[in-house]
């Protein structure tokens, strides 16, 4: 496996010093000491040019000697058939912009669940133009994928009847090695039965305790008992090295990309996550 970072992970260091993407893209390269990056969120503003943009990044990837090697973006796909139109052709040109920027991989949402009657009911609304994205991106090489978060399609076994319900060669798993917790369940075990269906990954860590214990300030509740936060890869409670011995031995060799979203300064974290995920690939 190979190590990227996710933009994700400098989402407050942007917003708090006044930094851009571009500003990321030239972190990554030269501070990261990695060589890929992950595009997480909008990359362009309200109103500019996504394919413009997205040409703008990949010349500042290049000039920085950056990989894109995924890009994620939001989708909503359980809602009325005019308006599921519209996403599916938004998600389409997501997908120019993700061949535009040279990223193998584009992972998007599918729903959150917001007025669903049943999950099966669920599949055979959102199934229909998840193929349809589906077969869009295989004309331009990409691969496409959702993830484990969200909380309505989060759970393992409802990520894998969702992806089996698919079936499309072209579509699998972004995981998201630490977002199981969200809905409280044991990461290796969800890691374990997704694998084999694993496109992309994201490497992240929490912190947990009783929610009724939960801390005023960089603590988030979730709809179980525990409360999680956002910690540097390797000082939460996730066995990174087990999830990552499953991705090996189901055949992932693809990129890791660390995504970081705690209380610590970002560039700081990135460092210390990118140094321990270095030590547990090499020791895996």
């Amino acid at each position: 496996m190979h190590l990227a970072v996710s933009t994700y992970s400098l989402a407050r260091w942007r917003s708090e010093n006044g930094r851009t993407l571009e500003d990321s893209l030239r972190w990554i390269a030269q501070d990261g000491g990695v060589d890929a990056v992950e595009f997480a969120g909008a990359i362009a503003e309200q109103g500019e040019d996504l394919l413009k943009r997205a040409a703008a990044l990949r010349k500042h990837a290049d000039k920085v000697r950056l990989k894109i090697v995924s890009y994620c973006v939001g989708a909503e796909l359980l809602t009325p058939a005019a308006e599921q139109r519209q996403t599916v052709q938004r998600l389409k040109r997501d997908v120019d912009a993700a061949q535009i920027l040279g990223a193998p991989s584009m992972r998007h949402d599918v729903t959150r669940g917001v007025g669903a009657i049943s999950f099966a009911r669920t599949l055979k609304t959102v199934v229909p133009p998840i193929r349809e994205v589906a077969d869009y991106a295989a004309g331009k090489g990409i691969k496409t994928s959702l993830e484990n978060h969200g909380l309505y399609m989060q759970q393992s076994r409802r990520v894998r009847k969702l992806i089996e319900a698919v079936d499309h060669e072209n579509f699998g798993l972004t995981i998201d090695l630490g977002k199981f917790l969200c809905v409280n369940e044991n990461c290796t075990d969800a890691t374990r039965r997704l694998a084999r269906y694993v496109i992309m990954a994201h490497a992240k860590d929490f912190h947990v305790k009783p929610k009724k214990r939960m801390p005023p300030v960089g603590w988030f509740a979730t709809p179980t008992s525990v409360a999680l936060r956002g910690a540097i890869a390797g000082h939460g409670v996730l066995d990174l090295p087990a999830q990552l011995r499953l991705l090996k031995k189901a055949g992932y060799h693809g990129y890791l990309s660390l995504e970081f979203e705690g209380m610590e300064e970002p560039t700081e974290a990135v460092k210390l996550g990118l140094d321990y995920l270095r030590a547990t690939l090499t020791n895996l």
